[in-house]
């Protein structure tokens, strides 16, 4: 029942019917509180025995960036990659756009992004920043609900369905203030029977946001080492922006 709405009456009737309805009140509000806590929770449990068993994810993605204040689509397609490799994940992604592919890899704390077109490299060092991003990068892909809890509050927000899976909708806000400051944000779409992210998407305090749909879902397969390398000639060059 709606507080707001059930005080308004209260207002109409005597003290003693008040007093009836905000205790006939108190019960359903509990039980309702419960029963989402206890999906989340199922959720999250669900989410650490993927990530228990977490060796290889494969999917096929969209990608789609937003920009507010040109009220812009940069929209992406590709396969992307995660594997645990020791004490890491690593994630390959393949952008298939046919004027301007890319290839991202993400390993031992760098990130590379590959441009064939002019064969070029662009590397990033994540450096002490690293856990923070890897813990954007294997969110509903290999990283735990138990994990994700020290990093975000997370709120249940129920089911939607995606691709004809009842996805459960989680809401994700950073503990972090720096890392609010890049995205304040965040919602996922939670696969229950595999513990995997079917829907992503990430908005920015600017009003940008980055929204991802992954199809085609691969759990733990053999991914050849060979796809988390970049594929360069000789004469790549490689530049590092960060110095």
């Amino acid at each position: 029942m709606n507080l707001l709405l059930m005080f308004g009456w209260c207002r109409q009737l005597s003290w003693s019917f008040a007093i009836m309805f905000a205790l006939l009140a108190v019960p359903a509000q509990q039980d309702a509180q419960t029963q989402t806590s206890e999906e989340l929770q199922r959720i999250l449990n669900r989410m650490d025995q993927t990530a228990a068993n977490f060796k290889t994810t494969q999917a096929n993605f969209e990608w789609d960036q937003y920009q507010k204040v040109v009220d812009e689509h940069d929209k992406q397609k590709g396969t992307v990659y995660f594997r645990r490799a020791g004490n890491e994940v690593q994630m390959a992604a393949e952008i298939s756009d046919p004027t301007s592919p890319k290839s991202v890899l993400f390993t031992d704390s760098k990130v590379e992004i590959y441009q064939p077109r002019i064969d070029q490299v662009t590397r990033y060092n994540t450096g002490k920043d690293r856990a923070a991003f890897e813990s954007f990068l294997v969110l509903g892909f290999g990283g735990s609900g138990r994990d994700m809890l020290k990093s975000f509050d997370v709120k249940y927000l129920g089911t939607e369905k995606m691709d004809g899976v009842e996805a459960a909708k989680l809401e994700l806000v950073p503990k972090s203030p720096k890392v609010r400051n890049t995205f304040d944000r965040i919602l996922l779409w939670i696969d229950p029977a595999r513990g995997v992210s079917v829907q992503q998407q990430l908005f920015e305090p600017s009003g940008d946001y980055r929204l991802a749909k992954y199809s085609d879902i691969q759990l733990n397969q053999k991914i050849a080492d060979t796809v988390f390398k970049l594929k360069t000639s000789g004469k790549t060059k490689i530049v590092s922006p960060q110095g």
